[in-house]
């Protein structure tokens, strides 16, 4: 969920979804308007349509696969198409739903974060404290209505053998602020 929704795009100058803030200035500055013909270039290789464009998307070459994804994105946009709705996606038959950060459980609010060397600690609500080696750790924010209070960072788990996770913040100065340094 890095783009806007394509629902809406048929006919539509480039890089003009309501409420997406994150295009590329060479996007932005394109005159380019989404149609068959635009698309099929753009699905083919982004950067040569749009040089200097942030899609990381390498490319259909296939004629066939554009031609079904233009069908479809056409059909969605003029309501002929069921769309997925905002705010999940379908992952091999499952909705993946963002998560709401301000009301996790206490093993999820994060009360502490120090760092020593390679590994972090984590202190959580519930009284325990996890070891992450940094390499497996990400910083993130979510300034949206889901995600933390601020000075309320949360933790939530990744990857398939529980060895990852990221910590949510509400903003992004909040990260140096919340770590510190401590070997013991």
């Amino acid at each position: 969920m890095t783009g806007p929704s394509l629902a809406k795009i048929w006919n539509k100058k480039a890089a003009s979804a309501e409420g997406f803030s994150r295009y590329s200035e060479a996007l932005k500055r394109a005159d380019a308007v989404w149609n068959e013909a635009t698309l099929d270039r753009w699905l083919v290789q982004p950067e040569k349509l749009v040089p200097g464009t942030s899609m990381t998307f390498p490319g259909l070459k296939e004629a066939k696969d554009r031609q079904d994804v233009i069908a479809y994105l056409r059909a969605v946009s003029e309501g002929k198409a069921h769309q997925a709705q905002q705010g999940g996606r379908a992952m091999m038959g499952m909705r993946r739903e963002k998560l709401d950060l301000r009301k996790v459980p206490a093993e999820g609010q994060v009360t502490s974060i120090t760092h020593c060397g390679d590994t972090y600690t984590i202190g959580t609500a519930d009284g325990k404290n996890q070891k992450i080696w940094e390499f497996n750790l990400r910083f993130k924010t979510d300034s949206s209505r889901l995600g933390p209070l601020p000075g309320k960072p949360v933790a939530v788990g990744a990857g398939m053998q529980g060895d990852r996770a990221s910590v949510v913040f509400a903003s992004p100065k909040e990260i140096s602020e919340f770590i510190k340094q401590s070997c013991p």
